[in-house]
């Protein structure tokens, strides 16, 4: 669980979990605490379930089949899930799975991997980049589903060499005007935002952070080469 990664799940609960949300059903996609979990900053007075495909500390519920959730139809008010789609050989399948059970003003927290090394648990499979929650979100509408894309952002980095992608989904698109504040709106330190409503990208970027980096050292070495 690198730092970013607890910043950004904070900042979620932050935004979108008031206190009128005590008592709502949170459940984790691969919640298994290996050096840190985002259950340590939920909310207080929520009914909290972490699921994952092995067994181990903050795992409440094995999950059988990743691509299968053991719950009904429009069960769970939010969903939430971080370094863990990378990881899913298909999943887009989970994604439409995640969207089943939600209730239709349910929520899904997603934060996925835009750059970093390859890491296996046990594969390692994707990367994401900043078209790809509304990709999710056309490929929900794709089943039938009136689901829409609230915000994204790919985060800078800090302690570490990882760059989050974060998105924010609301299952049906009837219940966005019940959230009207965004992480984008307080939370500075990022590039490539998306908000609902709004067709540009806040604080566009072409490049990777790792590519800015990379550019800027060039620029350095040339104008070092030049000056003799």
């Amino acid at each position: 669980m690198h730092t970013t990664a607890m910043k950004n799940a904070d900042f979620f609960f932050k935004t979108y979990l008031g206190s009128e949300h005590k008592g709502k059903l949170i459940v984790e996609i691969g919640s298994q605490d290996v050096n840190g979990s985002i259950r340590s900053v939920a909310p207080e007075g929520v009914e909290y379930i972490g699921v994952d495909f092995v067994e181990g500390p903050g795992v409440d519920l094995v999950l059988q089949n990743p691509y299968k959730l053991p719950f009904e139809d429009n069960s769970v008010d939010f969903f939430v899930s971080s370094s863990v789609f990378e990881h899913s050989e298909i999943f887009w399948l989970l994604f439409i799975e995640i969207i089943r059970v939600l209730k239709p003003e349910g929520l899904f927290y997603m934060n996925v991997p835009s750059n970093g090394q390859f890491h296996r648990y046990p594969v390692d499979c994707w990367r994401f980049y900043p078209d790809s929650g509304r990709a999710l979100a056309k490929w929900a509408r794709m089943c039938e589903y009136n689901t829409a894309l609230l915000e994204s952002y790919v985060s800078y980095q800090e302690v570490d060499a990882w760059n989050d992608y974060v998105a924010v989904f609301v299952k049906d698109e009837t219940f966005a005007s019940k959230y009207p504040r965004r992480i984008v709106h307080t939370h500075g330190h990022f590039y490539n935002g998306m908000e609902y409503g709004v067709n540009n990208f806040i604080n566009p970027k072409e490049s990777t952070e790792d590519q800015q980096r990379l550019q800027a050292i060039g620029a350095i070495v040339n104008r070092n080469v030049a000056m003799g």
